[in-house]
């Protein structure tokens, strides 16, 4: 039996990927959003094949999203799509704010305009806090951010919020921390660890560039956190939530884990490269899930070790692949 059409704008990213799986699962219809790009990577949704329908769309185009949202007729809409690196939100803060601030409205408005009874889901983001005023932070904690891209994400959590009381739609944000998986960006810290620790492991890279090592960052693994935004749109009120697990982090841990995995001192080979320092740090980002806990039945289930260790060990298999080189004496296995 089907679920209905659910949407997906940012289909090709992490999110995107493991939420198609699982709304594929539940026997929707998927339908996808992608950017006519040269440059548009679909590495993380070719394994799904003709299981969903891609569709030409852009967040800086008002005509082609409600072109869409009359072709589709979605009954569920998740809204990932964004320039979502922090570091790149200080080179271009305008083209930020158009795709991560702006496009939120103009997905909204054709959402209102075509398909008024569709739920619609918003990624928020927990930099939004960035200087944060509490810890931990949950639904009610104040705002503070220390990144275009936070602002940004600011203003796209509280137009979301204005939609869905000024037209009665069914509109909610999922505050989400910090979550990675062997699918996430290779610019973001977290892969760029595994992936690195996988090539020295190999021979074929000998050192680590990083940046801020004790910043604390709540870490929790994708695969869960595309379960509680699906989970937030069978709810019968609409309602924003915090997501994550409660526990907070540094690299310097990440760093540390990803290495012993692969029996090698960090210290060997990790530096500290002052062009990765923010202009302005986001030191501690610790979520409150208490509200998606108690009235989602939604919690994290992979230890912060566990996680490291599978990406590390993803990206092991995959260097192996692409290099013919294979980890010496008893490795990581």
């Amino acid at each position: 039996m089907s679920a209905g059409s659910a949407l997906i704008t940012g289909v090709t990213g992490q999110d995107g990927s493991y939420l198609a799986e699982l709304l594929l699962e539940k026997g929707y219809e998927v339908h996808g959003v992608v950017r006519r790009s040269s440059t548009e990577n679909f590495e993380r949704i070719q394994h799904l094949g003709d299981s969903i329908t891609l569709h030409q769309a852009d967040l800086l185009d008002q005509i082609s999203l409600v072109s869409l949202m009359q072709e589709v007729q979605p009954a569920e809409v998740y809204n990932l799509a964004a320039q979502s690196f922090v570091p790149t939100s200080w080179v271009q803060p305008t083209l930020t704010g158009e795709f991560t601030a702006l496009g939120v409205t103009r997905m909204l408005e054709a959402l209102r305009t075509v398909v008024p009874e569709a739920r619609f889901y918003q990624a928020s983001s927990s930099e939004m806090y960035g200087k944060v005023l509490e810890t931990p932070q949950n639904e009610a904690t104040p705002f503070y951010p220390r990144s275009p891209y936070g602002v940004a994400k600011v203003y796209g959590h509280f137009i979301t919020v204005n939609y869905r009381e000024s037209y009665d739609l069914f509109a909610v944000s999922g505050i989400l921390f910090n979550h990675e998986s062997p699918r996430r960006g290779r610019e973001f810290v977290t892969r760029k660890i595994s992936e690195h620790v996988a090539r020295i492991k190999l021979g074929l890279a000998d050192e680590l560039l990083l940046g801020n090592m004790d910043s604390k960052r709540d870490w929790g693994y994708a695969p869960e956190y595309v379960e509680a935004m699906w989970q937030m749109l069978q709810q019968d009120h609409a309602a924003d939530y915090v997501i994550g697990t409660g526990e907070h982090h540094t690299p310097q841990e990440f760093v540390d884990i990803a290495f012993a995995h692969v029996e090698l001192d960090p210290a060997d080979f990790v530096r500290i490269d002052p062009a990765f320092l923010r202009p302005a740090e986001v030191d501690t980002l610790l979520a409150d899930p208490t509200k998606a806990r108690e009235e989602l039945g939604w919690s994290t289930r992979t230890p912060f070790a566990e996680l490291v260790q599978v990406m590390v060990e993803s990206d092991l298999e995959a260097q192996e692949k692409l290099s013919g080189r294979r980890r010496g004496g008893d490795g990581a296995r």
